[in-house]
């Protein structure tokens, strides 16, 4: 049996098979990963990673939370948390991450302190809730390492720096413009990738609300974790810095 074709109904199947892949592409996901003050999963508590899902156009892009309460950038990489991301990242994808609340301590006297810093240096440890030996890095290590791994897929990274708590000096709140605020922004140079300076977005709103108003309607009584009005803050505050940095991708995907 023979059958023929014509030339035009092999220029519709081209142009069909040419067009299915753009027609079948998967949307991009931006990823979220940090800790509690990004997803709080606690009574009354809620993070800023909850809420920002609204702020999409989520028919052009999928929001997914992957944070963790009580993680650090140690122990977001050492559970096995980022593998878990970073197996789904796919060219295109963005990942937003934000750590250093649960990083502070010594590593040898607690499970998710990291090093001080951004350099090369180690320390070899007991874990102390696997009881295993372990190699700790500096904070800035396991940053550049999500921010490595991330590139490495097609995806973009962008550093975040910590949300402030409610801690105060005076009338302003304390800024983490050292330390973890400081080292975010030397990763982000470093490896050449956007840094969204959340802490001083978030400090000039409370500063200018007053202590008394940002302590009762943001915060829990641990002066860490926010209540929802809280969240709903810093989420805009992260659109805010979204839409600041230069040439940004993932400006385009912010809900109009």
């Amino acid at each position: 049996m023979t059958f023929k074709i014509s030339i035009g109904s092999l220029a519709v199947m081209l142009a069909l098979s040419m067009a299915r892949p753009a027609f079948c592409a998967e949307k991009p996901t931006l990823y979220l990963i940090g800790d509690s003050t990004v997803k709080a999963n606690m009574a009354g508590g809620q993070g800023w990673g909850e809420v920002i899902d609204k702020s999409f156009d989520t028919s052009k892009i999928h929001v997914e939370d992957d944070a963790l309460a009580a993680r650090s950038s140690r122990t977001f990489f050492t559970e096995g948390l980022w593998t878990a991301v970073e197996a789904k990242l796919k060219p295109g994808d963005f990942v937003l991450m934000q750590f250093g609340h649960n990083d502070l301590g010594v590593p040898s006297e607690s499970y998710r302190a990291s090093l001080h810093g951004v350099g090369a240096e180690t320390q070899d440890v007991t874990n102390q809730q696997t009881s295993k030996p372990e190699t700790v890095h500096t904070y800035g290590w396991y940053m550049t390492k999500f921010v490595t791994d991330a590139k490495a897929h097609g995806a973009m990274p962008i550093i975040v720096s910590p949300v402030p708590r409610d801690k105060w000096t005076a009338d302003k709140v304390v800024r983490n413009a050292g330390q973890y605020g400081e080292w975010s922004a030397d990763v982000a140079k470093t490896e050449n990738v956007p840094f969204l300076d959340l802490n001083s977005i978030v400090a000039d709103k409370y500063d200018a609300l007053g202590k008394d108003k940002v302590t009762e309607f943001y915060f829990l009584p641990d002066l860490t974790h926010t209540k929802p009005a809280g969240a709903k803050v810093n989420a805009e505050s992260v659109v805010e810095g979204i839409k600041a940095l230069k040439d940004s991708p993932l400006s385009k995907y912010l809900a109009k």
